[in-house]
């Protein structure tokens, strides 16, 4: 694992700096992404500091993507955030610079660059970009667009502090980019609205949860149910944590259909560990925030009854 001054000294080294984050971003992956990006062209005004990857309308109020061509890879540096798995990175020409370094706070289960900083204790990688710049802050300069775009994506990640990854340190930063220029007000506010189609939905989701004794919750969302509400995927992200709300659900899965025909699976959690389970089927994440896939009805089947397992052993105090 590297150290923060060897990852400073190749930002230092390299006069053209390419940042990527993952694909289907939240805000945490544009922000940790757009928040380096300004802190890194305000403090060295004469390096070119792109950030690439889908254009997210949605999200373009964190930040714009840069149109790169791709002879702008050779000799220079590219940063990843906010991404564990290499197959994740949004625009596959990360592999194309001179050196490649992994900024993250998932779990390390799939090392990739030649150098890392991964802290799975950090709320957010939004909040490892902020300590970055506290770290060597002589040389770095804290600038209000960057402020805004780490805060934001802190909120997402710790789901406007309600999540366990929330701590002193976590509060500490938050108010520190409040005092940079953060409009905190406003960032929750742009986080908590949703559209009328996505209010429809998340009725859909309330309606149609199941909930099994142990407190295991699931939902299936088709291209069907989709179509209905005139929404794609990537809409469906505003609605993955609604069923925590419900006292009774202590862990929970929702299924979307594919266009090959699987389903994604987001698996959320109180309290039982879910990230062993993402792994059996194809996929990963955080102890309480995991990922995964089921190829069929047959392995929809199969995770919930693991997910069942989970919270019953939970609900008996075996964890």
């Amino acid at each position: 694992m590297a150290d923060l001054d060897a990852i400073f000294e190749q930002i230092k080294k390299y006069n053209r700096i390419i940042i990527h984050r993952h694909q289907r971003p939240d805000p945490d992956a544009i922000g940790s992404q757009v928040g380096l990006a300004s802190i890194l062209r305000a403090s060295f005004p004469y390096k070119e500091v792109a950030v690439v990857g889908k254009e997210i309308p949605g999200f373009n109020w964190i930040g714009q993507m840069d149109d790169v061509d791709s002879s702008e890879y050779d000799g220079a540096l590219v940063i990843v955030t906010d991404t564990a798995n290499a197959p994740r990175i949004d625009d596959r020409r990360f592999n194309n610079g001179d050196e490649l370094i992994k900024i993250d706070h998932h779990p390390n289960d799939e090392p990739y660059g030649d150098l890392m900083w991964v802290d799975d204790q950090a709320s957010s990688c939004s909040e490892l970009i902020y300590g970055f710049y506290q770290h060597f802050a002589k040389e770095l300069t804290m600038t209000k667009e960057a402020a805004t775009a780490l805060y934001a994506g802190i909120i997402g990640d710790t789901g406007r502090f309600l999540y366990p990854a929330t701590t002193p340190k976590t509060m500490l930063v938050a108010g520190a980019l409040m005092a940079a220029g953060a409009d905190a007000a406003a960032i929750s506010q742009r986080e908590n609205e949703i559209s009328l189609p996505l209010a429809r939905l998340s009725a859909y989701v309330y309606e149609h949860l199941t909930i099994t004794d142990s407190g295991a919750g699931s939902v299936l969302l088709t291209d069907e149910v989709l179509n209905q509400f005139g929404l794609t995927e990537a809409g469906t992200s505003a609605v993955v944590s609604l069923p925590g709300r419900i006292k009774d659900v202590v862990a929970w899965a929702i299924y979307v259909q594919q266009e090959d025909g699987g389903f994604r699976v987001r698996l959320r959690s109180k309290g039982p560990v879910i990230n062993e389970l993402a792994k059996r089927h194809h996929g990963g994440g955080h102890p309480l925030a995991s990922g995964a896939r089921a190829n069929d009805e047959a392995e929809m089947k199969q995770i919930m009854q693991e997910l069942d397992e989970l919270t019953t052993q939970f609900s008996k105090g075996e964890f």
